[in-house]
Order: structure tokens, then sequence, then C-alpha cells
């Protein structure tokens, strides 16, 4: 076997690997996408009437509407940012003290200093309420986001799906081209093979 059919057949066999991994990886793609959809229908999510400021800044188009895709979650997400810094007066967790203060029980800035901290019945320190809001609220978004993330890379699995399908189908047009220009081939024998097994006409009388 010369060099020359070597190359031939290794082009196409790497055409068939390309074809198999697009098709694998357009498969995935788009079985990683309706999970994620899937998994967001099964929570219920509603977005709040576009009367809600922080609807109408960044989910005007879905008010109303359930969560059930990428894009969605993340505006989901926005909006509960945006309700959480109401909540707290415009502090994240960081900014915040880990008890309520027993001189301003209303700041919601609280204490991280126990002795400065207001104290329950046994004599504990009062956790700060408002900061805990921050807890909640970064689970669910992280999964919120995490959503829109997986969306994400399941649609570029797609677009390399079909990248590499593509490729494939290129690089077996020119392994098969190049095969029957090429008279030493086994497709270019084949082919004469074919063609010499043809009918002959019929002569007519």
């Amino acid at each position: 076997m010369n060099t020359r059919r070597i190359l031939e057949w290794g082009g196409l066999a790497a055409s068939v690997v390309l074809i198999v991994f697009g098709a694998a990886a357009l498969y995935m793609g788009f079985d990683g996408r309706s999970t994620v959809q899937d998994s967001l229908k099964q929570e219920q999510i509603f977005f709040g009437d576009a009367t809600d400021p922080a609807v109408a800044k960044y989910a005007d188009q879905w008010a109303g509407q359930q969560v059930t895709n990428g894009d969605q979650a993340r505006s989901f997400a926005k909006v509960m940012r945006m309700h959480t810094l109401e909540a707290t007066g415009g502090l994240t967790y960081a900014q915040m003290g880990r008890f309520q203060s027993a001189a301003n029980p209303s700041d919601q800035k609280g204490t991280n200093d126990e002795t400065a901290a207001a104290k329950d019945s046994t004599g504990q320190p009062v956790a700060n309420a408002a900061r805990n809001i921050w807890v909640t609220e970064t689970a669910l978004t992280t999964a919120l986001n995490t959503s829109y993330m997986a969306e994400q890379l399941a649609l570029f699995g797609i677009v390399v799906g079909v990248a590499l399908f593509l490729t494939g189908i290129g690089f077996a047009i020119l392994a098969i081209g190049g095969a029957l220009r090429n008279p030493d081939s086994v497709l270019a024998g084949a082919r004469r093979k074919t063609a010499g097994q043809a009918p002959k006409p019929v002569p007519s009388v």
C-alpha cells in the first residue's frame, strides 16, 4: 500500500470520526438544553408584574410569565438581587454584621461585636435577620445563574457539533474526490469495474 492510498484512507477515517463526534456533540447539546429548560419549568418560577421596578428594569418583556430558559433565569436572579438590596437598605452580605445591634436594633448594618449585640431571653446574641436574607438570595441566584451558564454551554456544544459535522462532510468530499481522480485507488478501480459491467445496448433490427 503506497503513501497516497494511506492518505486517502486516513482522510476517509478522519471524516467519519468528525461526523460521529459532530453528531454526538449535537445530541449532547440539545439534550443538555432540554434538561435545563425542563428543570426550570418544574420549579414553577414566575416573574412579577411590570409595576415592580426590578421586573420593569430587568425583565419587562417577561412580566407575569414563567421562567423557562437560561436568559429568563439570569434576569430573575437580577430581580432577586435588586429586591434583596431594597430589603437590606442597599447593604451587601459583607457589609453587614452577624448580630443585631443593641444600641440601634433597626440598623440593618448590625454588629460583629458580641458585647454590643442585642441579647435574647437566654442571653445569646440575636442574629442579624437582614443579613440572613443574603444567604437565601445567594443560594437561589447561584442556582439560576448556573442554569443560564449550563444553557450557554449546551448552545456552544451545538455550535461545535455543527462545525465538526460539516468539517467531516468536507473531509469526506475531498477524500472521495481525490480517490476517484487517482487511477490507482480502490474507489477508482471499483468505479471502473462497475462501469465495465454496464449492460451493452441491444442493436436495433
